[in-house]
């Protein structure tokens, strides 16, 4: 049987994506990227191993996702792409694969059969690597330092390199150990596998791939790939009237002949807002985080409540698309104080006004509202999430 390794190279810092953790660990889709990447190898069945080139300083981070996929010790990498390559080349040299599949981590949307494509197009007869592309299709200049266009380039016959890069591995192994030893100028202007390969005199061919296949390298790239799924939850609090002289709404002090009566400072709307927010990413309700029998939460400001679930939401990757509240009471009139409100909750939640929306109404006299005895809120929170 013909064995092939793939060789994911994660090492890289990352330095143009700019997030918190290098992009192979951040989350996509609510799975961080290089786990990804690893199980499209994993589905691909001519893959027989796997090997992760790492920074020796993410080991941590390696563990964490991928360390209950049963793989062998990740190889720490070097500094440089090149250099991490080689590192992994030589880790497999003593058991050494037929084949060697040398993939960027933070390519995780690559396909089983396209990874299968390219083997079989490395395998042929004659031939020593393939690397998975695509055809140019747009029309392409060449510029001057100034970017004045000096001409049109033919784009026919001209590929987007991506990965998997499959080579016959003593082959490749042997251009990468004579690559080591060229000057850094001339090392550096080796961008990817098939320039170590084409250098030495190796026969590499091109295997259309998909432009699904693409890297992750800003944070605009890993939104613009992460999928996301709308949810929306309902939100409902009551409050009783109690001696005072306003009533906070929204975080707006609304002057009434009573306040509401509540362990913190009882602003039904607000609360409402909470537990909408809280249910689209399915974490219970405001009790729940806040208990009414604790007394660090007496007399606070509801403030804290709706922003609480509205970092609860963001550290799963979802924002706010639309909060939307109505205010069920015969007084105190809701009209004069509208403006306010709307801005109070979008500072609260960190949204745009129109991204608020603020009613109310009354029970024409029925009920504990049109009795005047307290006030009701009703919200609705619309929100995107990664779709896991």
């Amino acid at each position: 049987m013909t064995s092939c390794t793939a060789l994911i190279v994660a090492a890289g810092r990352g330095s143009r994506f700019g997030g918190p953790l290098p992009k192979q660990y951040a989350l996509l889709n609510g799975r961080p990227v290089l786990r990804q990447t690893i199980l499209a190898y994993r589905a691909t069945p001519e893959i027989t191993a796997i090997r992760v080139v790492i920074a020796p300083e993410d080991e941590v981070h390696y563990v964490t996702v991928a360390g209950d996929l049963g793989l062998a010790r990740p190889v720490p990498g070097g500094a440089s792409r090149q250099q991490s390559v080689l590192n992994g080349l030589e880790a497999l040299a003593g058991d050494a694969p037929d084949f060697v599949a040398i993939h960027d981590a933070a390519r995780p949307f690559v396909r089983p059969p396209d990874i299968t494509a390219c083997l079989t197009a490395a395998a042929a007869k004659g031939v020593d690597g393939a690397v998975l592309g695509v055809p140019l299709a747009d029309t392409v200049k060449r510029t001057d330092l100034q970017n004045a266009v000096l001409e049109t380039v033919p784009r026919a016959n001209l590929w987007r390199a991506q990965t998997p890069q499959i080579f016959r591995f003593a082959r490749l192994l042997e251009a990468h150990r004579a690559a080591a030893a060229l000057a850094a100028a001339e090392a550096t202007a080796l961008t990817d596998d098939a320039a170590v390969a084409e250098r030495v005199g190796l026969k590499v061919v091109m295997v259309a791939g998909s432009d699904d296949n693409r890297k992750i390298t800003t944070t605009d790239d890993l939104a613009r790939a992460t999928v996301m799924e709308t949810r929306t939850a309902f939100g409902y609090d009551v409050h009783g009237f109690a001696a005072g002289n306003a009533v906070m709404l929204c975080g707006v002090a609304v002057p009434h002949s009573q306040a509401l009566a509540g362990h913190s400072d009882a602003d039904v709307a607000l609360h409402a807002l909470t537990d909408a927010v809280l249910g689209t990413i399915g974490a219970g309700d405001i009790g729940r985080h806040f208990p009414p029998s604790d007394p660090q939460w007496r007399g606070v400001s509801s403030d804290r409540f709706l922003r609480h679930a509205v970092e609860l939401l963001a550290a799963r990757g979802g924002r706010i698309v639309h909060l939307d509240l109505t205010l069920v009471c015969e007084a105190p009139r809701i009209g004069p104080h509208r403006e306010a409100m709307v801005a109070s909750v979008a500072r609260i939640a960190a949204v745009s006004p129109e991204r608020v929306s603020v009613k109310a109404t009354t029970t024409e006299g029925l009920g504990f509202t049109g009795r005047r005895e307290g006030i009701a809120a009703q919200a609705v929170a619309t929100v995107e999430i990664p779709r896991n």
